[in-house]
Protein backbone atom coordinates (compact mmCIF):
# COMPACT_ATOMS: atom_id res chain seq x y z
CA UNK A 1 0.00 0.00 0.00
CA UNK A 2 1.48 2.91 -0.82
CA UNK A 3 2.22 5.75 1.83
CA UNK A 4 3.02 8.81 -0.57
CA UNK A 5 0.23 11.45 -0.57
CA UNK A 6 -2.21 11.33 -3.00
CA UNK A 7 -2.49 15.90 -4.49
CA UNK A 8 -5.13 14.89 -6.35
CA UNK A 9 -7.08 13.74 -3.52
CA UNK A 10 -5.75 16.56 -1.52
CA UNK A 11 -6.89 19.06 -3.83
CA UNK A 12 -3.79 20.27 -4.48
CA UNK A 13 -2.58 22.13 -7.72
CA UNK A 14 1.10 22.17 -7.80
CA UNK A 15 1.21 23.45 -11.38
CA UNK A 16 -1.42 26.12 -10.26
CA UNK A 17 1.14 27.43 -7.58
CA UNK A 18 3.84 27.31 -9.90
CA UNK A 19 1.83 29.71 -12.11
CA UNK A 20 0.80 31.80 -9.36
CA UNK A 21 4.55 32.56 -8.26
CA UNK A 22 5.46 33.52 -12.10
CA UNK A 23 2.35 36.04 -11.61
CA UNK A 24 3.53 37.36 -8.30
CA UNK A 25 7.15 37.73 -9.79
CA UNK A 26 6.26 39.65 -13.30
CA UNK A 27 3.89 41.43 -11.02
CA UNK A 28 6.64 42.74 -9.12
CA UNK A 29 8.76 43.54 -11.75
CA UNK A 30 5.85 45.58 -13.58
CA UNK A 31 5.48 47.41 -10.38
CA UNK A 32 9.10 48.20 -10.13
CA UNK A 33 9.17 49.53 -14.24
CA UNK A 34 6.01 51.42 -13.49
CA UNK A 35 7.87 53.12 -9.90
CA UNK A 36 11.59 53.48 -11.26
CA UNK A 37 11.22 54.06 -14.88
CA UNK A 38 7.93 54.79 -16.56
CA UNK A 39 6.36 57.26 -14.08
CA UNK A 40 9.70 59.50 -13.45
CA UNK A 41 9.87 59.53 -17.21
CA UNK A 42 6.74 60.66 -17.61
CA UNK A 43 6.78 62.89 -15.02
CA UNK A 44 9.83 64.29 -16.28
CA UNK A 45 8.99 64.33 -19.75
CA UNK A 46 5.60 66.67 -19.17
CA UNK A 47 8.08 69.83 -18.18
CA UNK A 48 9.65 71.21 -21.20
CA UNK A 49 12.59 72.32 -19.61
CA UNK A 50 13.54 68.55 -20.03
CA UNK A 51 12.58 68.30 -23.46
CA UNK A 52 14.51 71.38 -24.24
CA UNK A 53 17.39 70.61 -22.40
CA UNK A 54 17.66 66.60 -23.22
CA UNK A 55 17.41 68.25 -27.41
CA UNK A 56 20.39 70.55 -26.57
CA UNK A 57 22.55 67.88 -24.46
CA UNK A 58 21.33 65.47 -27.23
CA UNK A 59 23.35 67.72 -30.18
CA UNK A 60 26.15 67.22 -28.24
CA UNK A 61 25.86 63.68 -27.60
CA UNK A 62 25.51 63.37 -31.40
CA UNK A 63 28.60 65.53 -32.16
CA UNK A 64 30.20 63.33 -29.76
CA UNK A 65 29.62 60.10 -31.28
CA UNK A 66 29.96 62.18 -35.23
CA UNK A 67 33.61 62.54 -33.86
CA UNK A 68 34.29 59.12 -32.54
CA UNK A 69 32.93 57.55 -35.54
CA UNK A 70 34.98 59.90 -37.76
CA UNK A 71 32.06 60.75 -39.70
CA UNK A 72 33.21 64.48 -40.36
CA UNK A 73 36.62 65.69 -41.70
CA UNK A 74 39.17 66.15 -39.09
CA UNK A 75 40.64 70.10 -38.85
CA UNK A 76 43.48 70.79 -40.44
CA UNK A 77 45.38 73.99 -41.95
CA UNK A 78 44.25 75.17 -45.37
CA UNK A 79 41.71 72.56 -46.18
CA UNK A 80 39.50 75.49 -46.87
CA UNK A 81 39.03 79.80 -48.02
CA UNK A 82 40.27 81.80 -44.79
CA UNK A 83 38.00 83.74 -42.90
CA UNK A 84 34.95 82.35 -44.73
CA UNK A 85 32.01 83.82 -43.06
CA UNK A 86 29.26 81.29 -41.62
CA UNK A 87 27.28 79.81 -44.16
CA UNK A 88 29.07 81.35 -46.73
CA UNK A 89 30.01 77.51 -48.18
CA UNK A 90 28.02 75.23 -46.59
CA UNK A 91 31.31 72.55 -46.95
CA UNK A 92 32.05 74.64 -44.03
CA UNK A 93 28.75 75.88 -42.62
CA UNK A 94 30.28 77.51 -39.63
CA UNK A 95 33.15 79.51 -41.10
CA UNK A 96 36.79 79.05 -41.32
CA UNK A 97 39.80 80.29 -39.26
CA UNK A 98 42.53 82.59 -40.46
CA UNK A 99 44.46 79.56 -41.48
CA UNK A 100 41.37 78.12 -43.47
CA UNK A 101 40.50 75.50 -40.86
CA UNK A 102 36.98 74.05 -40.93
CA UNK A 103 35.33 75.42 -37.44
CA UNK A 104 32.72 73.07 -37.45
CA UNK A 105 35.28 70.36 -37.17
CA UNK A 106 37.36 72.28 -34.54
CA UNK A 107 34.20 72.36 -32.41
CA UNK A 108 33.03 68.48 -33.22
CA UNK A 109 36.89 67.37 -32.27
CA UNK A 110 36.76 69.12 -28.94
CA UNK A 111 33.43 67.57 -27.84
CA UNK A 112 33.96 64.06 -26.94
CA UNK A 113 37.27 65.62 -24.75
CA UNK A 114 34.96 68.41 -23.02
CA UNK A 115 32.22 65.96 -22.20
CA UNK A 116 34.06 63.26 -20.76
CA UNK A 117 35.85 66.30 -18.58
CA UNK A 118 32.66 67.98 -17.58
CA UNK A 119 31.11 64.77 -16.51
CA UNK A 120 34.21 63.34 -14.17
CA UNK A 121 34.46 66.75 -13.06
CA UNK A 122 30.55 67.19 -11.81
CA UNK A 123 30.77 63.35 -10.86
CA UNK A 124 33.81 64.34 -8.76
CA UNK A 125 32.66 66.62 -6.56
CA UNK A 126 29.06 65.92 -6.11
CA UNK A 127 29.71 62.54 -5.55
CA UNK A 128 32.43 63.24 -2.82
CA UNK A 129 30.50 65.78 -1.41
CA UNK A 130 27.31 64.25 -0.67
CA UNK A 131 29.10 61.04 0.53
CA UNK A 132 30.95 63.50 3.50
CA UNK A 133 28.13 66.20 4.01
CA UNK A 134 25.69 63.23 4.07
CA UNK A 135 27.92 60.95 6.88
CA UNK A 136 28.78 64.63 8.79
CA UNK A 137 25.37 65.45 9.41
CA UNK A 138 23.73 62.16 10.27
CA UNK A 139 26.16 60.58 12.31
CA UNK A 140 27.27 63.87 14.27
CA UNK A 141 29.69 63.50 16.87
CA UNK A 142 33.50 63.13 16.52
CA UNK A 143 33.08 61.79 13.00
CA UNK A 144 30.94 65.28 11.97
CA UNK A 145 33.86 67.17 13.93
CA UNK A 146 36.93 65.45 12.00
CA UNK A 147 34.84 65.70 8.41
CA UNK A 148 34.08 69.55 9.01
CA UNK A 149 38.18 69.94 9.86
CA UNK A 150 38.87 68.62 7.04
CA UNK A 151 35.85 70.56 4.67
CA UNK A 152 37.63 73.66 6.26
CA UNK A 153 40.79 73.20 5.52
CA UNK A 154 40.11 72.91 1.70
CA UNK A 155 37.74 75.50 1.47
CA UNK A 156 40.70 78.01 3.15
CA UNK A 157 42.95 76.93 0.22
CA UNK A 158 42.39 79.53 -3.18
CA UNK A 159 40.68 77.13 -6.05
CA UNK A 160 42.42 79.06 -8.71
CA UNK A 161 45.92 79.08 -7.64
CA UNK A 162 45.86 75.26 -6.28
CA UNK A 163 44.42 74.36 -9.77
CA UNK A 164 47.16 76.41 -11.64
CA UNK A 165 49.95 74.55 -9.41
CA UNK A 166 48.68 70.97 -9.74
CA UNK A 167 47.73 71.50 -13.44
CA UNK A 168 51.84 72.49 -13.78
CA UNK A 169 52.98 69.77 -11.62
CA UNK A 170 50.61 66.93 -13.12
CA UNK A 171 50.19 68.43 -16.81
CA UNK A 172 46.76 66.52 -16.98
CA UNK A 173 46.07 65.75 -20.91
CA UNK A 174 43.83 62.93 -19.72
CA UNK A 175 40.04 64.50 -19.61
CA UNK A 176 38.98 62.42 -16.54
CA UNK A 177 41.68 63.05 -14.69
CA UNK A 178 41.59 67.34 -16.02
CA UNK A 179 38.16 67.29 -14.49
CA UNK A 180 38.95 66.08 -11.22
CA UNK A 181 41.72 68.38 -10.83
CA UNK A 182 39.88 71.21 -12.10
CA UNK A 183 37.28 70.42 -8.61
CA UNK A 184 40.01 68.87 -6.47
CA UNK A 185 38.06 71.16 -3.38
CA UNK A 186 34.56 72.47 -5.29
CA UNK A 187 33.36 69.65 -2.89
CA UNK A 188 34.08 70.85 0.43
CA UNK A 189 31.48 73.95 0.07
CA UNK A 190 29.04 72.03 -1.35
CA UNK A 191 29.75 69.16 1.38
CA UNK A 192 28.51 71.86 3.98
CA UNK A 193 25.87 72.68 2.53
CA UNK A 194 24.74 69.52 2.39
CA UNK A 195 25.26 68.83 6.00
CA UNK A 196 23.40 71.74 7.16
CA UNK A 197 20.33 70.11 5.34
CA UNK A 198 21.19 66.67 6.35
CA UNK A 199 21.01 68.01 10.02
CA UNK A 200 17.65 69.34 9.78
CA UNK A 201 16.17 66.44 7.82
CA UNK A 202 17.99 64.09 10.50
CA UNK A 203 15.54 65.67 13.53
CA UNK A 204 12.64 65.08 11.01
CA UNK A 205 9.31 62.72 12.71
CA UNK A 206 9.70 60.08 9.50
CA UNK A 207 13.52 59.72 9.87
CA UNK A 208 12.67 59.19 13.78
CA UNK A 209 10.24 57.08 13.17
CA UNK A 210 12.83 55.17 11.04
CA UNK A 211 15.69 54.86 13.66
CA UNK A 212 12.73 53.77 16.76
CA UNK A 213 11.63 50.77 14.15
CA UNK A 214 14.92 49.67 14.13
CA UNK A 215 16.03 50.80 10.45
CA UNK A 216 19.57 50.65 9.49
CA UNK A 217 21.55 53.48 9.17
CA UNK A 218 22.55 52.97 5.57
CA UNK A 219 18.65 52.45 4.64
CA UNK A 220 17.59 55.22 6.40
CA UNK A 221 20.24 57.27 4.50
CA UNK A 222 19.11 55.78 1.49
CA UNK A 223 15.48 55.97 1.30
CA UNK A 224 15.14 59.11 3.79
CA UNK A 225 17.70 61.54 3.32
CA UNK A 226 19.18 61.37 -0.09
CA UNK A 227 15.49 61.40 -1.58
CA UNK A 228 14.92 64.63 0.21
CA UNK A 229 18.51 66.15 -0.85
CA UNK A 230 18.52 65.21 -4.40
CA UNK A 231 16.84 68.32 -6.16
CA UNK A 232 19.51 70.10 -4.42
CA UNK A 233 22.58 67.72 -5.59
CA UNK A 234 21.22 67.95 -9.32
CA UNK A 235 21.30 71.37 -9.28
CA UNK A 236 25.16 71.55 -8.15
CA UNK A 237 26.19 68.77 -9.93
CA UNK A 238 25.08 71.03 -12.82
CA UNK A 239 26.69 74.23 -11.07
CA UNK A 240 30.06 71.62 -10.78
CA UNK A 241 29.80 70.94 -14.35
CA UNK A 242 29.57 74.47 -15.32
CA UNK A 243 32.50 75.45 -13.33
CA UNK A 244 34.38 72.48 -14.49
CA UNK A 245 33.62 73.99 -18.53
CA UNK A 246 34.61 77.71 -17.52
CA UNK A 247 37.43 77.08 -15.65
CA UNK A 248 39.05 74.76 -17.98
CA UNK A 249 38.36 77.06 -21.02
CA UNK A 250 39.87 80.30 -18.50
CA UNK A 251 43.04 78.34 -18.27
CA UNK A 252 43.43 76.97 -21.67
CA UNK A 253 42.90 80.64 -22.72
CA UNK A 254 45.79 82.17 -20.38
CA UNK A 255 48.13 79.18 -21.78
CA UNK A 256 48.01 76.86 -18.39
CA UNK A 257 46.86 73.89 -18.96
CA UNK A 258 48.70 71.73 -21.66
CA UNK A 259 47.18 70.76 -24.99
CA UNK A 260 48.07 68.22 -27.27
CA UNK A 261 45.09 69.29 -29.98
CA UNK A 262 41.85 72.12 -30.33
CA UNK A 263 39.55 72.40 -28.26
CA UNK A 264 37.20 74.81 -27.14
CA UNK A 265 39.39 76.94 -24.88
CA UNK A 266 42.28 76.72 -27.45
CA UNK A 267 39.74 78.00 -30.28
CA UNK A 268 39.02 80.85 -27.92
CA UNK A 269 42.23 81.74 -27.41
CA UNK A 270 43.26 81.66 -30.69
CA UNK A 271 40.18 83.72 -31.96
CA UNK A 272 41.37 86.44 -29.43
CA UNK A 273 45.18 86.93 -29.93
CA UNK A 274 44.20 86.72 -33.77
CA UNK A 275 42.04 90.03 -33.42
CA UNK A 276 38.89 88.11 -33.69
CA UNK A 277 37.39 90.42 -31.25
CA UNK A 278 38.47 93.95 -33.31
CA UNK A 279 37.50 92.05 -36.64
CA UNK A 280 34.31 91.73 -38.38
CA UNK A 281 36.41 89.35 -40.43
CA UNK A 282 36.96 87.33 -37.79
CA UNK A 283 34.44 87.85 -35.04
CA UNK A 284 32.77 83.92 -36.30
CA UNK A 285 35.87 82.30 -35.09
CA UNK A 286 35.13 84.18 -31.54
CA UNK A 287 31.28 83.98 -31.45
CA UNK A 288 31.88 79.73 -32.42
CA UNK A 289 33.77 78.42 -29.52
CA UNK A 290 31.46 80.91 -27.61
CA UNK A 291 28.14 79.94 -28.40
CA UNK A 292 29.71 76.09 -27.93
CA UNK A 293 30.05 76.80 -24.34
CA UNK A 294 27.54 78.64 -23.40
CA UNK A 295 25.01 76.09 -25.17
CA UNK A 296 26.10 73.05 -23.32
CA UNK A 297 26.01 74.94 -19.98
CA UNK A 298 22.42 75.94 -20.51
CA UNK A 299 21.23 72.67 -22.06
CA UNK A 300 22.51 71.18 -18.08
CA UNK A 301 20.79 73.74 -16.11
CA UNK A 302 17.41 73.24 -17.84
CA UNK A 303 18.12 69.44 -17.26
CA UNK A 304 18.52 69.91 -14.15
CA UNK A 305 15.34 72.25 -13.64
CA UNK A 306 13.42 69.47 -15.31
CA UNK A 307 15.08 66.07 -13.29
CA UNK A 308 13.73 68.14 -10.24
CA UNK A 309 10.19 66.80 -11.16
CA UNK A 310 12.12 63.35 -10.28
CA UNK A 311 13.48 63.75 -7.17
CA UNK A 312 11.77 65.89 -5.15
CA UNK A 313 9.60 63.56 -3.42
CA UNK A 314 6.61 66.29 -2.85
CA UNK A 315 6.32 67.97 -5.86
CA UNK A 316 6.51 63.75 -7.72
CA UNK A 317 3.75 62.56 -5.76
CA UNK A 318 1.90 65.77 -6.71
CA UNK A 319 2.30 65.22 -10.27
CA UNK A 320 1.59 61.75 -10.46
CA UNK A 321 -1.42 61.85 -8.45
CA UNK A 322 -2.82 64.41 -11.01
CA UNK A 323 -2.10 61.80 -13.43
CA UNK A 324 -3.77 59.24 -11.79
CA UNK A 325 -6.53 61.26 -11.31
CA UNK A 326 -7.10 62.22 -14.56
CA UNK A 327 -7.11 58.22 -15.46
CA UNK A 328 -9.71 57.59 -13.29
CA UNK A 329 -11.80 60.58 -14.68
CA UNK A 330 -11.38 59.49 -18.06
CA UNK A 331 -11.91 55.61 -17.26
CA UNK A 332 -15.27 56.72 -15.88
CA UNK A 333 -16.37 59.00 -18.39
CA UNK A 334 -15.59 56.19 -20.92
CA UNK A 335 -17.91 53.58 -18.56
CA UNK A 336 -20.67 55.87 -18.28
CA UNK A 337 -20.88 56.54 -22.05
CA UNK A 338 -20.77 52.59 -22.62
Amino acid sequence: MSTEPDSAAEGIDWRSEASNVEMSRRDQLSELYEQKIRVPAAVAWSDSRTRLGLLIISVYLFMALVDVLGLWRDPSPNQAERFLGPFENMQYPLGTTNSGVDLLALIIDSTPFILLMVLAGGVWATTLAVAVGTLSGYKGGTVDTVITAISDFFMAIPGLPLVIVLAIALSPENPILLGVVLTINYWAGLGRSIRSQVLSIREASYVEASRTMGTSTPRIITKDVLPNIMPYVMVNFVLAARYTIFAAVGLYFIGVLPYSGQNWGVTLSNAYYQGGLFSMQALHWLLVPIIAIVGLAFGLILLSQGMDRIFNPRVRTRLTGESESVTEDTDTSTTEMI
